[in-house]
């Protein structure tokens, strides 16, 4: 019998489009002679479904069109519970409750609700192997403010940032502009903590621009993070792959931008009016760059994605500062558009194996979690000796216990 793989896409995200596509070149990507898929799509209202028809791009141009040619499934929060259900019994007579069973799942989800850790936590809770960051990782790699400083603290570089909550902009933005004028000065980045894709980002170079771009930022997210603009920047990507113990690097590469920064449209229209995906996007591969740089970036990669614990593959996004060649790690994508697998390809690694290596790290890992301890076979109420009102130390007349 084949592993069936469930390919979870699209979400409750900014980046749905670019999930959708990311999933389509992996499911495609997948040895059908080894494995079964099962594609899950995540509507924009957080519905699940299943269904052959996924697979054709062409038919999420009308979307209740598609919906009504697939089912609605769901999962339980079950531990060890790897069906996947339908939300009504198939036809209508039928009794039957169960879609399929799953063995291994692989998150294609870009953005928040999905990259952020929020769905990890459902699989975690189900104990389902699957591929990429687990809730912690994924939380920390997708929040912009979080990662900066667990990087900082471990010494990998990044550059000047402060940030605010949105409330904050709002009951001391005259504060703020003043510190962010005085620590950093213009021009500066604006971004909302935890999006990717360059959504809601912008540069300012002056206080009217910074105003209209962290109210923009603000659109998207509560937290917000202004950032030294590096102004002679050169933009550098390298992919990660494997576990935080035992990782590759890819070869790098550098994107062609037509903006000051990378705009959504540079990485996945390819300068088009058709979506394409991350891997259509212009760029050099491998990045015209000095060996010794070369070598220290992708050093630096690997250490982003040891320091932050990832699993899987992920992108690590970093800036040479042209002036000085000074090197500073950007972000961290833990569910990186195309799965990365340009750069892998690049590297000597085609996609369906990098497939099976997903498959791989996501049963290995299970393995390893496996032989951990999460609880005691010791029920504490049928023991005795402990406290009457059950709390540790002991409660009497509302008071607690002295000494």
């Amino acid at each position: 019998m084949k592993t069936n793989i469930g390919v979870f896409f699209g979400g409750r995200s900014t980046e749905h489009e670019i999930s959708i596509i990311s999933a389509n070149q992996a499911i495609n990507a997948i040895d059908s002679r080894k494995y079964d898929v099962t594609p899950v799509y995540i509507t924009k209202d957080g519905k699940w479904f299943t269904g052959s028809a996924l697979l054709n791009l062409a038919n999420y141009r009308d979307i209740p069109a598609l919906l009504n040619m697939c089912e609605e499934v769901y999962m339980r929060p079950i531990y060890g519970d790897y069906n996947l259900y339908y939300s009504m019994p198939k036809g209508v007579f039928s009794k039957k409750t169960i879609a399929c069973k799953l063995d291994v799942v692989i998150p294609v989800l870009h953005g928040a609700n999905g990259e952020d850790g929020t769905f990890e936590g459902i699989l975690d809770s189900i104990g389902i192997p699957y591929a990429g960051c687990d809730t912690l990782s994924s939380a920390n790699g997708m929040d912009k403010i979080t990662m900066k400083m667990i990087l900082r603290e471990n010494g990998i570089p990044v550059v000047d940032y402060t940030w605010f909550t949105d409330r904050q902009w709002f009951a001391q933005r005259d504060e703020l502009i003043d510190r962010i004028e005085q620590n950093m000065g213009y021009p500066v980045i604006i971004k909302p903590a935890n999006l990717g894709s360059s959504i809601g980002i912008g540069c300012a170079r002056n206080r009217n621009e910074l105003c209209a771009r962290v109210e923009d930022a603000s659109r998207y997210a509560s937290r917000i993070i202004v950032e030294h603009m590096v102004e002679q920047l050169q933009e550098i990507n390298c992919s990660v792959l494997g576990d935080c113990d035992e990782f590759d690097t890819s070869v790098l590469e550098e994107p062609i931008k037509t903006t000051d920064i990378l705009s959504y449209t540079d990485k996945y229209m390819g300068g088009s009016k058709g979506a394409k995906g991350m891997q259509a996007s212009a760029k050099k591969i491998p990045a015209d760059l000095p060996v010794e740089m070369t070598k220290e970036i992708q050093r630096l990669a690997g250490e982003t994605f040891r320091v932050l614990s990832c699993h899987g593959v992920s992108r690590v996004d970093v800036i040479v500062d042209k002036s000085t060649s000074k090197i500073y790690v950007n972000e961290i994508n833990t569910i990186p558009g195309s799965l990365s697998f340009y750069l892998w390809e690049a590297t000597g690694l085609t996609f369906d194996k990098l497939m099976d290596k997903l498959v791989s790290l996501a049963l290995k890992r299970n393995t390893r979690r496996s032989q951990k301890t999460f609880s005691f076979p010791q029920n504490i109420f049928a023991m005795g000796g402990g406290s009457k009102n059950g709390v540790k130390g002991g409660v009497k007349s509302g008071k607690p216990n002295k000494g």
